[in-house]
């Protein structure tokens, strides 16, 4: 079989790129549903309070990514933590990474069916992104890194066509009230976790460190993307309200595309399909990087990397197969299941929100026992 340069390095991408991948990073499935799991007004608090607690989170990311041992990539985890561990932690790596694959690429899929081609098979639509996502991973991680640019302009002028919701006769202000928890519920921790978990995905820029021209002042970059991000859930979480009322949003499946929906322009009647499509770029770029970061933690593990054995176009088909096979038997055991489906998001709400933690304040420490270099 060919071998692929996917990890070849010839350039590297500053901070309007680091910008776009935090930023889109961030607004994936969860974004989508989000309304439906916060209902509760008073939750315009908790977006800003976890967004602060991102950005806090982002400044100790970055004063790991800042570091020399960074800019080396896979020879500076070795010199952090040792041959042994790296293969442990790329193995225990393979299960969040591969999750957060699963979640969004089935969610994503669901959504297509539901919204654009109810009487297609989901395991036909779930095959085609697998497919658009396996050609961007075939042009390697620069073009991957590349085309986030494309992906940032296809998607993030979405919010606009949802600002007519606040000029419906039927947005009521006092849908955005209480402000203030009065009915004691002990789920509030939950919705946090959620959010937080939502926010989740800069943790790894870890893995694409070497293609990344990384300086103290390009924080400044993921910083303005976690503030997009902050804004445009506050935002879609805020057009919910008004759009359908705390009483009624829990039961909606998909508020923000429901939204849309309902919308007619003078040359688009359906802009719920124009929004789907659109973020096609952003899941397809998405799983993409997370598919490039699963196979190379796939490579550390089973050592292959340390012998400097070359990617194989085989190798990537086997990956593809076994992704795709997983996802086959989730949407026949799992997915179809609402309580099972349940379960599986809520998993992944836990090991998106234990990343996003553990990892940038992990490395921060192991780098300064080690000595900061």
């Amino acid at each position: 079989m060919k071998n692929l340069s996917l990890f070849e390095k010839t350039s590297t991408y500053g901070g309007i790129y680091i910008m776009f991948i935090v930023n889109r990073l961030q607004t994936l499935y969860f974004m989508l549903i989000m309304p439906t799991y916060l209902v509760q007004p008073y939750m315009i608090w908790g977006i800003i309070a976890i967004g602060i607690l991102s950005h806090l989170n982002l400044v100790l990311l970055f004063k790991w990514l800042c570091s020399e041992r960074s800019a080396k990539g896979f020879e500076g985890f070795v010199e952090l933590f040792g041959s042994k561990w790296i293969r442990f932690f790329a193995f225990i790596g393979l299960i969040p990474i591969g999750m957060k694959i699963i979640v969004i690429t089935i969610g994503y899929t669901e959504m297509i069916q539901k919204f654009i081609f109810p009487s297609m098979d989901l395991k036909v639509l779930l095959g085609l992104i697998v497919a658009l996502s396996a050609y961007v991973v075939s042009q390697g991680m620069e073009k991957t890194i590349r085309f986030v640019t494309v992906v940032f302009f296809s998607a993030v002028w979405i919010i606009l066509v949802f600002i007519p919701v606040l000029y419906l006769p039927t947005a009521f202000p006092y849908e955005l009230f209480p402000l203030i928890p009065t009915d004691g519920s002990d789920s509030m921790w939950k919705k946090l976790l959620f959010l937080w978990s939502s926010l989740s995905g800069p943790e790894y820029l870890i893995c694409l460190a070497p293609w990344l021209d990384l300086k103290r002042k390009e924080r400044i970059f993921a910083s303005i993307a976690n503030v997009m991000s902050v804004l445009e859930y506050l935002f879609m979480f805020v057009v919910s309200l008004l759009f359908f009322g705390a009483a009624y949003l829990k039961e909606v499946q998909f508020p923000v595309v429901k939204i849309a929906s309902y919308f007619q322009f003078p040359l688009f009647e359906r802009i719920d399909v124009i929004l789907i499509s659109m973020q096609m770029f952003n899941f397809v770029f998405a799983i993409a990087i997370f598919l490039l970061c699963f196979y190379g933690a796939v490579r550390i593990a089973t050592g292959r990397h340390q012998k400097k054995k070359p990617s194989t176009r085989f190798g990537l088909l086997i990956l593809y197969l076994t992704i795709f096979t997983v996802m086959l038997i989730v949407v026949k055991l799992i997915w179809t299941d609402v309580f099972r489906q349940h379960v599986l998001i809520s998993i992944q709400i836990w090991l998106g929100a234990f990343t996003y933690l553990v990892i940038p304040g992990l490395l921060l420490i192991a780098n300064k026992r080690k000595g900061v270099a």
